[in-house]
């Protein structure tokens, strides 16, 4: 089914997707009050390297041929969601209870990890979100999970183009 997708229009996928996820993000955080911890901060950096990267390949994508300039960025992208997908394992896996996650970010949640946690409390009258526990979940699945399944799906994607460069480079169809 990959191979269907011409590849000059891989980069505007990836860009259309990076930016709906990132808006759906924003979306839980300001809408529907769902504060982001820690980790959901860090995992949104890899999307906004790709909304970058995928808008340079798109503009230098030139029809089917995209040259190497605009792989080389494809290729960052690629990169990219492969650290998003490595960091939403980790934080889903924090979440279910997999392995231990950051100190700074989990506990019981009775008392704050930092004095900058701490005083925001108690200005706020708001509990900071912890990394090990989900906000919200849909058939048992966190956001953290949706975006591993999300950064998973953009990485096999975004590498389609650098597979097709180099089985071209290399003669094989």
């Amino acid at each position: 089914m990959l191979n269907r997708i011409p590849t000059a229009y891989i980069p505007w996928i990836v860009l259309a997707a990076s930016v709906a996820t990132l808006g759906g993000a924003y979306f839980f955080q300001y809408a529907l009050g769902y504060a982001p911890c820690h980790l959901c901060l860090q995992e949104r950096i890899p999307y906004v390297f790709a909304i970058g990267a995928a808008l340079v390949a798109g503009v230098l994508a030139r029809e089917a041929n995209l040259g190497i300039l605009p792989v080389i960025f494809i290729g960052l992208c690629a990169a990219a969601f492969a650290v998003g997908t490595v960091l939403s394992a980790y934080h889903a896996g924090v979440e279910y209870k997999w392995w231990p996650g950051p100190s700074s970010c989990t506990g019981g949640g009775l008392v704050a990890n930092s004095l900058e946690a701490l005083q925001t409390e108690l200005q706020t009258g708001k509990h900071l979100p912890q990394c090990d526990s989900a906000a919200w979940t849909l058939f048992g699945i966190s956001l953290a999970g949706f975006n591993f399944l999300i950064s998973l799906a953009l990485f096999i994607l975004s590498a389609q183009p650098l597979i097709r460069f180099f089985r071209e480079a290399h003669g094989e169809e």
